[in-house]
């Protein structure tokens, strides 16, 4: 949606909602709320469209903000200073941004902000949610938020196709479902992306995994082996496949695959590709799947799939088995054993009818390694379970820890207690590691060393 329909919609809407319930100052929210409204619709009465929509994002906000201002000192009500610069900033949100979510989506600390109907919006930090105090107001003006943030990606949302997924500039993923889908109103959520991406230190430090274990990922991913991500909604899977492919060699051709494009691979030579949903005529769908089989005629080393969730897994694990190691999935499942189930179940979702065995025996020969991470229920986030894949017994995937978080419990204030150890166990991979120039310490699996 251009910046000239925007405005001109806005001519037609209600009053403009509020970013919070209350306003600071000794003005009123109710009057707050009908001044803003009627300078909003003055601005849009005086502004040259054509001219504005030339203007770069900067300037034109220090347009707005001039006559903003100029406006204001039109006005007979007195306001304070406090009150002027929450409504020029408010109005600036309206026009250039996403309303009443800018002030959360300017908030470093919120991971999550979830919108439940136009009245009721949530956020997380720290891996807890809390109720905010913005509010939308009213479902149109919440509609046409949700229109603005997926037109800009050439997606669509209506009631022939209410639900949707995107993403914002800065990577942010965002789902929205409309009515009828959405009984009591349109929803709307956002998965934040940090601007700045994490490293592997800043996991260690947030105590998410051990030095030790950080070593052996990153000796890994550097020695090609095929990796699976497991985890449930929300535990930072994307993230730890992120800070896990800084360590992709940036000689090497890597190509993703993703819902929403959402990765923030550093490498020079990344080729990103994204799914598209079928047109208003049901056609020109491109799934997952084609995509994962248009990469194997683009000459890739590493193949990286956001998350694999149905038929599209039965072409990745042949190209991990057919010369693309070093590739990486992600998953959704509560524990590694679950993610090996998952991928057998999708394989028989995707028509293949192949006997049980045979199936696993292809899982088993495409992947050495799963990496577990789960969200505690003091919200943070730690890699549980580091597993190596060591082939089959009989009709089984024989699998064994090398790194686990224990909890032993959960303190007063509801912090969960525990501590990471190696289980003792020398995995495989090792060998395959000191191909690659890799050296690993045999202390690195020393069950007696434990971690907070």
């Amino acid at each position: 949606m251009s910046l000239r329909d925007r405005l001109e919609d806005a001519k037609n809407d209600k009053p403009l909602a509020p970013v919070h319930a209350q306003q600071t100052g000794f003005m009123g929210n109710e009057v707050y709320q009908e001044l803003r409204s009627r300078i909003h619709r003055k601005l849009l009465d005086r502004v040259d469209l054509t001219m504005m929509e030339r203007m770069p994002p900067e300037t034109l906000r220090q347009e707005l903000k001039a006559l903003v201002e100029r406006l204001l000192s039109e006005e007979p009500m007195a306001i304070n200073d406090s009150e002027r610069m929450n409504m020029v900033r408010d109005i600036q949100h309206e026009v250039l941004g996403l309303g009443p979510l800018e002030i959360l989506m300017a908030d470093p600390t919120v991971s999550d902000i979830l919108v439940n109907t136009y009245n009721q919006v949530y956020v997380e930090r720290r891996g807890k949610l809390e109720l905010t105090d913005v509010r939308f107001e009213n479902e149109a003006h919440l509609l046409k938020i949700i229109d603005k943030i997926v037109s800009g990606v050439g997606r669509r949302v209506d009631e022939s196709s209410p639900m949707v997924d995107a993403r914002l500039p800065d990577g942010s993923r965002v789902n929205a479902i409309i009515p009828p889908l959405a009984v009591d109103g349109a929803i709307l959520s956002i998965r934040r992306f940090s601007l700045t991406p994490l490293k592997m230190n800043d996991l260690i430090q947030l105590k998410s995994l051990t030095p030790e274990m950080a070593e052996i990922l990153e000796g890994l991913v550097k020695a090609k082996v095929n990796l699976l991500i497991s985890g449930g909604t929300g535990t930072g899977k994307t993230t730890l496949l992120n800070v896990m492919s800084s360590n992709i060699p940036i000689s090497e051709r890597v190509i993703t695959i993703e819902d929403a494009a959402e990765l923030q691979l550093q490498q020079p030579h990344v080729v990103r590709l994204e799914i598209r949903p079928p047109n208003i005529e049901g056609k020109g769908e491109v799934t997952p799947r084609m995509l994962v089989r248009n990469s194997l005629r683009m000459r890739p080393d590493r193949i990286i799939v956001g998350e694999v969730r149905g038929a599209e897994v039965v072409d990745m694990l042949q190209a991990m088995n057919t010369g693309h190691e070093g590739s990486m999935v992600t998953l959704h499942a509560n524990t590694p054993r679950d993610a090996l189930t998952r991928l057998e179940n999708m394989i028989g979702m995707a028509g293949f009818n192949l006997p049980p065995k045979s199936m696993r025996e292809q899982i088993s020969s495409a992947l050495t390694a799963v990496v577990h991470i789960s969200r505690l229920s003091d919200g943070k986030r730690k890699i549980t379970s580091i597993q190596e894949i060591t082939g089959m017994e009989g009709d089984v995937i024989t699998m064994q820890d090398i790194f686990t978080y224990e909890q032993t419990g959960v303190a007063a204030d509801g912090t969960v207690q525990g501590h990471f150890r190696a289980t003792g166990i020398r995995p495989k991979f090792i060998e395959i590691l000191r191909i690659h120039g890799i050296a690993v310490s045999e202390e690195l699996f020393d069950p007696t060393h434990y971690y907070e």
